[in-house]
């Protein structure tokens, strides 16, 4: 018997159709297997689908299974927003007004309502080391110098990310990586590699932003908000700008254009956010 379910295609990070990060929505999971979720995840063949499932505590609105498509992943944070976008835009009500709460592989993540934007609570970051030789190969599967590095560490935020810093936009915008070398040097756990580096005083926007996750499938992630979470993390760690909040730019070596907004709360959390639009919207048939 055929089984239809709701689905959206949704873009995230931008205002504007096919100019952010798409997710792939599923907006009923309850009844799909693990192995199911994966092989719909694999077709459509984005860097995340989604599959909106009953909580399985009293304090979430939904629970969120987030797929790649070679693997899932406990956090993610564009198909976080993008899910969240989908569940409100079919008319569901969360329990507190202007506040979602997520479940998913890494806890319960806050998602806030403001001004058609959406903002998440990152998960509270682990911080740890690369050491230098690892340091030193991915350097050269960006094509680049270590010594061109400003800041590394590897970053947990749900989602794990090896981040660096370089020395400008300018440098994170003609890198040319060795994705299968990039591949090879992703140890296991690990999503990928996002880099960052500021801009000129005078942009629209402070940080240029690529994320590279070839291991699970996706050599370039268009507009990343777990790798923004960790380049957020790092800028707080290291102090690197003054200011608590700022704009993020990413996707453009693939034709988009996500701003990624980033605001430093005074207890200690960092909030990702931006806009969200649907560009497709039906039913899967199973």
């Amino acid at each position: 018997m055929v089984r239809e379910i709701p689905f959206q295609q949704v873009d995230v990070f931008t205002d504007t159709p096919y100019r952010g990060n798409p997710v792939a929505v599923v907006l009923d999971g309850n009844d799909l297997s693990t192995k199911e979720m994966q092989a719909i995840a694999n077709w459509t063949n984005l860097s995340e689908t989604t599959f909106v499932c009953r909580p399985t505590t009293p304090q979430a609105d939904y629970r969120l299974r987030i797929f790649t498509p070679n693997s899932e992943l406990p956090f993610a944070g564009h198909p976080t927003i993008g899910s969240a976008y989908a569940w409100l835009q079919q008319g569901m009500k969360p329990r507190s007004e202007g506040c979602l709460v997520q479940e998913c592989g890494s806890g319960l993540v806050s998602i806030q309502v403001e001004d058609n934007k959406l903002f998440l609570a990152l998960p509270e970051p682990k911080i740890s080391n690369i050491q230098p030789a690892d340091l030193h190969e991915l350097a050269n599967a960006l094509g680049i110098q270590s010594r061109q590095v400003r800041v590394h560490a590897r970053v947990d935020v749900g989602a794990v990310w090896l981040t660096l810093q370089l020395p400008d936009a300018d440098t994170v915008l003609h890198l040319r990586p060795d994705q299968s070398r990039l591949a090879s040097l992703t140890p296991r756990g690990v999503t990928g590699v996002t880099v960052f580096g500021f801009a000129e005083e005078a942009s629209e926007y402070q940080v240029e932003v690529r994320s590279f996750a070839p291991g699970e499938g996706v050599a370039e992630d268009p507009v990343c908000g777990s790798g923004n979470g960790c380049v957020a993390t790092l800028i707080r760690e290291f102090k690197l700008l003054d200011e608590r909040r700022y704009v993020a730019r990413q996707g453009t070596c693939v034709g988009r254009h996500g701003r990624v907004e980033v605001r430093y709360l005074e207890i200690g959390s960092i909030l990702i956010g931006g806009h969200a639009v649907t560009c497709i919207e039906g039913a899967l048939r199973i």
